[in-house]
């Protein structure tokens, strides 16, 4: 009998611990889906705004930190927005007819508190005002802080592979 009972609480420990450990990571990929959900949204309407040749659109999105780095394909590097709107504007929007970004399906996201980073890769279609047109394919790593309730990018690196 004592055994008995002692077998059944045993089973019913380790059931218990079982449900408690599926339940923790149930919790742990519904929040990770959340987020994923939360950035992809972000990513989307990220792109747009880059679509518009203007880049009042996109400037919601970067924090204004005269320290914050930001790496695009051409130049090298902006130090700051101020650097990144006025290069981008001169070097990009001021030649281009239209533009597309359009991000690919592989974003990945990863957050730790108030900072997450994303990874994902992207195509890009340029139609310039003189001069041959662009396609291309790039990568785009993003830092975001989260900064009164809104996600900002504070670093951001954008890149193509070397073609050959």
């Amino acid at each position: 009998m004592k055994r008995s009972l002692l077998c059944s609480l045993s089973i019913l420990l380790i059931t218990a611990a079982g449900a408690s450990t599926l339940a923790r990571q149930r919790r742990t990929s519904a929040a990770k889906s959340a987020a994923d959900s939360e950035f992809k949204v972000l990513i989307d309407q990220y792109y747009d705004s880059w679509s518009k040749l203007s880049t009042d659109a996109p400037a919601k999105y970067y924090a204004k930190d005269a320290d914050c780095v930001f790496f695009d394909v051409a130049p090298l590097k902006y130090r700051g927005w101020d650097e990144y709107k006025a290069g981008v504007q001169k070097n990009f929007f001021d030649n281009a007819v239209s533009a597309r970004l359009t991000p690919n399906d592989d974003l990945k996201v990863t957050r730790r508190g108030m900072v997450a980073w994303t990874t994902l890769t992207f195509h890009i279609s340029v139609k310039n005002k003189t001069g041959p047109g662009l396609e291309m394919e790039c990568r785009h790593t993003a830092i975001w802080e989260k900064r009164d309730g809104k996600w900002l990018i504070v670093h951001e690196h954008v890149s193509a592979p070397l073609q050959g």
